[in-house]
């Protein structure tokens, strides 16, 4: 059998590709949308020269990283992008989003499993963060069924929709991802 660390249960993740832009083109506006917010703009050049540069990949300098993740149907579902990677200590930070026509259908967890297994067991990384919205229930549900422990919360950091909101921070390490591997039902 055949170990594809970039492939899930349901997704299939992939670098983007310049005929990505139609992606992009609306993705702007719909994460916006989701924070009820209103942004500059970009232009398709903007987009493109966006596009040329994430798709360069890591550089070797850094394990940063962003993906397109992909159904079984060849849908892109969303992307995931992983920064902030600091090979010393080990450390890393991700960025998820699955477009609202595919949520709720186990995708954001596929592909975060996907990242943690890749960064924890091929490049020796020992711990992720990310940071959530505190308005976006279910990635902080999400994050708690994962055992994804929250370490801290960065009060009225974010202004939307006549509200401030905070920000959360949730980690886990190798260790707790082992745990969380080993008896996912817990």
């Amino acid at each position: 059998m055949k170990v594809s660390y970039w492939r899930g249960e349901k997704i299939r993740l992939r670098a983007p590709k310049s005929e990505d832009i139609h992606i992009f083109e609306n993705l702007d506006d719909d994460i916006l949308k989701n924070l009820d917010s209103v942004a500059f703009p970009r232009t398709n050049q903007q987009i493109e020269e966006w596009i040329n540069e994430i798709s360069q990949g890591a550089s070797t300098e850094s394990d940063d990283f962003y993906w397109i993740a992909e159904d079984a149907s060849n849908n892109i579902v969303g992307t995931i992008e992983v920064s902030g990677c600091d090979a010393k200590n080990g450390t890393f930070d991700y960025a998820i989003t699955v477009f609202p026509s595919h949520r709720g259908k186990g995708y954001a967890k596929d592909m975060i499993l996907t990242i943690l297994k890749h960064y924890f067991f091929e490049l020796r990384y020992q711990k992720a963060t990310i940071c959530v919205y505190s308005f976006n229930a279910s990635s902080i549900a999400l994050h708690k069924k994962l055992r994804f422990v929250e370490e801290g919360r960065l009060r009225n950091m974010i202004y939307t929709n006549g509200t401030f909101y905070d920000e959360v921070y949730f980690g886990m390490t190798k260790d707790e991802f082992n745990l969380f591997q080993q008896n996912p039902l817990l």
